[in-house]
């Protein structure tokens, strides 16, 4: 059984940071390329960070370029979200979703439809 389960999230002060764990089961990264998503009340999931299936090729949207970090450990079949100097409009619910190519690319989406898996979400509260 495809299975992603965050973990990670929690209240933190402006500034912080958290690292946010995407553990999959049921299947290895090795063709699959990641997205971390996040979705804030009232508003419509949003793409955060991707990572291609060649484990190198990154995108980060703007509201979080040079603070996010994405990563993998295939070694864990893990993929994580490094969050640094986080601010209140962090504040989200973070899903992790996976699609698996039939080869290696250098590419990766931030589009939810892209993706055939989704974890069940991790609540991070960023606030003074």
């Amino acid at each position: 059984q495809v299975q992603l389960v965050e973990s990670g999230g929690g209240l933190v002060q402006p500034g912080d940071s958290l690292r946010l764990s995407c553990a999959a089961s049921g299947f290895t990264l090795d063709y699959y390329a990641i997205g971390w998503f996040r979705q804030a009340p009232g508003s419509e999931r949003e793409g955060v960070s991707c990572l291609g299936n060649n484990g190198v090729t990154t995108y980060y949207a703007d509201s979080v370029k040079g603070r996010f970090t994405i990563s993998r450990d295939n070694a864990k079949n893990t993929v994580y979200l490094q969050m640094n100097s986080l601010k209140p409009d962090d504040t989200a619910v973070y899903y992790c979703a996976a699609v698996r190519y039939s080869g290696i690319y250098s590419y990766c989406s931030v589009k939810t439809r892209d993706y055939m898996y989704w974890g069940q979400g991790t609540q991070v509260t960023v606030s003074s």
